[in-house]
């Protein structure tokens, strides 16, 4: 049986779209690992390690605090990423942002601690947090764009969910990695024992970096760059004539919030509370995680079969409502009961939320501005994510200390849902209509 050009040309556009896809799931899951292992630090030891002059838990209040400042920095990102990426490339901005992620993750774990170097060591720590910050800026962004436009018209949403199913494994990775750290006795956990998961980065970074090397460059993106349709200044396009779709975005992502309260606040909350221990909460964390990157490419095939709104809408508001029987069960240190709203309110929910977002989002902007578009809206609601721990442990205080961050979390999923039903419904349309 002869092949013919249609069959070659499918079968190379099939490649492409699982080397984006797989190129995606890995550098979203080095990007998380890294930020979900300076969480659980922060919350478990920089307090000790890096602002042990400060009195009382003034030093846990700004070691969590760090963790939040990559946020600020990510808007950065993502408009130098973005402008990279919609003029140069996806690839180049791709292959740039994860080196600078990985070099700065292992470098803060040979950073000297406070008592070795003095002031110097919170300075470089919080120097090299905004490094990360500013590459993640460019990470989920370029990963969903490339994918997006590689992805057959009806799949798009499968794909794409590919890179936040890298995002929970990472995250996932992080946490595991911290299991037996966690345990281990507090002044090996203090000296060198953290160290470990920001050293092991370094590994994963050449990998990630290896994957990438064979992308492509999207057909719908080289006809705009090939027919000089690019713009100069990707973000004056976006803010004069995309400026909804970018609060649209904007709105719907802050659903992460749940994310960062669930990952690093949790773990804060219970070394203050005696309900369960920090371990029994980070194999939660990880049962919660490992569960939403399993289900993120089944999110995906219910999105592009019944659309992107519906899943997102009932996402954002069963992740932020479960979090009332999380808390309670972390209160009350009933065990089952915590690993089911985990899996319930991270792994279903939660993961339905951010898992059809990969696709939802990019499909908001055509190709000129995709890249810059998604990263822009994206990295602004995930400002309101990285500050959410600092936020919900300065409200908190007494035995009820969760419940400003829990209604915190429900305000954000309204609003999500919200900002989902006055936005148009992408599933169906062909990628060529796309904004």
């Amino acid at each position: 049986m002869s092949t013919t050009i249609a069959d070659v040309e499918g079968q190379t556009k099939a490649r492409r779209v699982r080397r984006a896809a797989i190129s995606g799931f890995f550098g979203s899951a080095l990007e998380y690992y890294d930020f979900i292992i300076y969480g659980t630090a922060a919350a478990l030891v920089f307090g000790k390690v890096f602002f042990s002059d400060m009195a009382g838990g003034a030093g846990a209040l700004v070691s969590v605090a760090t963790f939040g400042v990559a946020y600020v920095a990510r808007p950065f990102g993502a408009i130098f990423w973005g402008h990279i990426g919609d003029r140069l490339g996806r690839r180049t901005a791709l292959m740039l942002s994860i080196g600078f992620m990985g070099c700065a993750t292992f470098f803060i774990g040979i950073l000297p601690s406070y008592g070795t170097v003095g002031l110097a060591a919170p300075i470089l720590l919080v120097l090299l947090r905004l490094l990360q910050g500013i590459s993640a800026g460019g990470e989920v962004p370029g990963s969903s764009s490339l994918t997006v436009e590689h992805a057959p018209d009806g799949k798009r949403a499968f794909y794409t969910a590919f890179s936040m199913s890298g995002m929970q494994l990472g995250m996932s990775l992080g946490t595991l990695v911290f299991l037996p750290i966690a345990a281990l006795p507090q002044e090996q956990l203090v000296s060198w024992g953290w160290r470990i998961p920001f050293l092991i980065s370094g590994v994963l970074t050449v990998i990630a970096y290896l994957l990438r090397r064979n992308l492509e460059e999207p057909e719908v993106f080289k006809e705009v760059r090939e027919g000089g349709k690019t713009d100069a200044l990707p973000i004056v396009t976006l803010l004069r004539y995309h400026w909804k779709a970018t609060l649209r975005v904007l709105i719907c992502s802050c659903i992460n919030v749940v994310g960062t309260i669930f990952n690093v606040f949790t773990l804060a909350y219970v070394t203050q509370n005696q309900g369960v221990s920090s371990v029994t909460m980070l194999v939660a964390v990880s049962v919660g995680n490992i569960g939403a990157a399993v289900m993120a490419p089944v999110v995906g095939i219910w999105a592009d079969r019944f659309g992107r709104r519906p899943v997102y809408i009932i996402g954002a508001v069963g992740a932020s409502s479960t979090l009332f029987v999380l808390f309670n069960a972390i209160d009350s240190g009933n065990v089952m009961l915590l690993l089911v709203a985990a899996v319930l309110g991270i792994s279903v929910f939660y993961s339905m939320a951010i898992g059809v977002g990969a696709a939802y989002y990019a499909e908001q902007f055509p190709s000129k501005v995709r890249y810059t578009g998604m990263a822009v809206g994206l990295m602004l609601g995930l400002v309101a994510a990285g500050f959410a721990p600092t936020i919900a442990q300065a409200l908190g205080a007494g035995p009820s200390s969760w419940q400003p961050a829990v209604w915190m979390c429900v305000a954000v999923g309204i609003l999500g849902a919200i900002a989902a039903l006055a936005g148009p419904e992408t599933g169906r349309k062909t990628t060529r209509e796309l904004g």
